[in-house]
């Protein structure tokens, strides 16, 4: 049967943050003027993450973190081919580190990037508020450890993909673009009407506003 697994905001997220992580990559890369994006790009990996964090409250049910986060017995017994029919639907539960992973790092590497100084011509706008010791540890972090991780992530996220699609023939990039996928037994649907289109756009327009007035108030 075909089930609704990932409902269209957290579609939207998911390749809104893959453009922002591509963006970021390339302006780091080029420097310079450039780096007014990156800034940009940064403002709208911080704005999807605050997303995410309400919408894995309130989101569509494989997309909540009440989900897919589960502790260690559980994947403990995952590992060893014990876990239950439904732990494939949505995240599995090595999926589910991974996620967690990849907000928390993202949002250290979006933390530290604020206060991170090249000493060139760009600083963090948060660069002022804190001390030098700081300012350097965070810019240490942001260019020579975080980056690097979230690179290892990302390889090992797309690493996965292709071992489920030549192992368990089972496409994981079209379920994230369709939202659907096709399974042999009876699971929940995830609700993705109007309605909770519709909030997740309020939710979406609320993160973005407390992301540009904190910049337009820390910028003065």
């Amino acid at each position: 049967m075909m089930v609704r697994v990932w409902d269209a905001p957290t579609r939207l997220f998911h390749w809104a943050l893959a453009l922002c992580f591509i963006g970021l990559l390339v302006t780091s890369q080029v420097g310079g003027g450039a780096m007014v994006w990156h800034f940009r790009f940064g403002y709208g990996v911080l704005t999807l993450l605050l997303f995410r964090v309400f919408w894995g409250l309130l989101g569509g049910h494989w997309s909540r973190f009440s989900t897919f986060v589960v502790g260690p017995i559980a994947i403990w017994r995952y590992l060893h081919g014990q876990g239950k029919a439904h732990d494939g639907v949505g995240h599995n539960p090595l999926g589910a580190l991974s996620v967690l992973a990849m907000l928390v790092f993202l949002g250290l590497q979006v933390g530290t990037g604020l206060m991170s100084d090249d000493e060139i011509a760009t600083a963090g706008p948060l660069t002022q508020f804190v001390s030098s010791s700081w300012v350097n540890n965070a810019t240490y972090y942001h260019k020579d450890i975080g980056k690097f991780i979230l690179l290892g992530l990302v390889v090992l996220h797309l690493t996965a993909i292709g071992l489920y699609f030549f192992r368990k023939r089972e496409n994981l990039v079209k379920a994230m673009i369709t939202g659907d996928k096709s399974l042999d037994f009876a699971a929940p649907s995830a609700r993705d009407a109007l309605p909770e289109r519709r909030r997740a756009g309020l939710i979406f327009l609320l993160c973005l506003a407390l992301v540009s007035s904190a910049v337009i108030g820390i910028g003065g």
